[in-house]
């Protein structure tokens, strides 16, 4: 059986792993054990990409690797995917193919226009241009190694235990529709499929956004929230007020406006959005929430 590796196994990876386990071997690199994963079949390799010297177990391991590690917090640079890369090189085989989970956010503030995959990155925050340079990197692997590397660029993820529903109770301001971003969303369910695909179906240092059909500004997507869970709406307020009221990273996510255009991970990887809409997401979310309750 091929040998997939995972780097960085969180939410959306664990959604992904029944499928991933009906066709792989699949190893993990974890910095602790984890007893869930070992339940699963999960082989886990112990390593830490902030130290160079523990992740030689991983080099020469995998046919695949899906990487989802997050970079570190501070800085413009990602060294945990400079580390990760250089240890697979040293293999005496490099993976065929390697995906991974990027951000929307490296493209910046677009204005609200619709963007697909060939517009240039223009990230506006270090968290971007982490990513960024996550991506050079990768690109870079993908040529001078041959392996198939597929870039899934991702908006704002949802799911029934990833919702703001802290700051809808709070009744934190937005903007007044006029002066409003556009904002994009993936429920977690759907990215973890999407991996799945890209695996299979993901094109040489391709890019994919991987996004619903929804087109919606932050305020409306705030009050849809609020509409499905039964919270009151959040007060619109000019820029000013809004400005005084939330955090420097609230603002910088309100600053930005685009359109994710998704055509491209519809027609090469094939995915069928399960929720393509946050209508259906927050529904199924709603559901959920009740049944857990």
């Amino acid at each position: 059986m091929r040998r997939l590796l995972i780097v960085g196994c969180g939410d959306v990876v664990r959604r992904a792993l029944p499928q991933l386990l009906r066709h792989w071997r699949v190893f993990a690199l974890v910095r602790r054990r984890d007893e869930q994963l070992a339940e699963l079949g999960v082989l886990q390799i112990v390593g830490d990409l902030d130290r160079r010297a523990t992740l030689h177990r991983i080099a020469g391991i995998a046919d695949a690797v899906i990487h989802s590690a997050p970079p570190p917090s501070a800085g413009a640079d990602d060294p945990r995917t400079a580390r990760l890369l250089a240890t697979l090189a040293t293999g005496k085989s490099v993976p065929r193919s390697l995906v991974y989970i990027g951000t929307s956010g490296i493209y910046g503030d677009c204005g609200g226009a619709q963007v697909d995959e060939t517009r240039p990155p223009a990230p506006r925050t270090d968290r971007a241009r982490r990513r960024q340079a996550a991506e050079t990197r990768l690109r870079a692997f993908g040529r001078s190694s041959g392996c198939r590397v597929a870039l899934l660029r991702a908006p704002g993820i949802y799911a029934a235990e990833r919702l703001p529903l802290e700051r809808v109770r709070q009744r934190l301001p937005l903007l007044r529709a006029e002066e409003d971003s556009f904002t994009n969303h993936i429920h977690a369910e759907d990215l973890a499929r999407a991996l799945d695909a890209a695996l299979r179906r993901g094109r040489p240092n391709r890019t994919y956004n991987v996004v619903d059909d929804s087109v919606l500004k932050m305020g409306d997507w705030f009050d849809r929230l609020a509409d499905a869970f039964g919270l009151p709406r959040a007060p619109r307020l000019p820029p000013a007020d809004v400005r005084t009221q939330l955090s420097p990273l609230q603002l910088s996510f309100m600053g930005e406006s685009r359109r994710l255009d998704n055509r491209r991970m519809k027609r090469e990887l094939g995915l069928r959005l399960r929720y393509p809409s946050v209508i259906e997401g927050l529904a199924a979310a709603r559901a959920e929430t009740e049944r857990t309750a």
